[in-house]
């Protein structure tokens, strides 16, 4: 889906009342944090997926 902005236009006025999320629960994405432990650090992991296509 593509939705064009005009200028002083909201996100929120363009989408439907509908889209909100079902029994008002939020997601606690603060209960994740640090959860997945590495053995490597995450530049090092980032370097070896872009290598992985040349």
């Amino acid at each position: 889906m593509t939705i064009i902005l005009k200028k002083g236009q909201h996100l929120e006025d363009l989408l439907p009342k509908t889209t909100s999320v079902k029994g008002g629960k939020k997601l606690d994405a603060k209960k994740y944090l640090g959860v997945l432990k590495r053995k490597e650090d995450s530049l090092e992991i980032q370097k070896k997926m872009r290598d992985e296509w040349e």
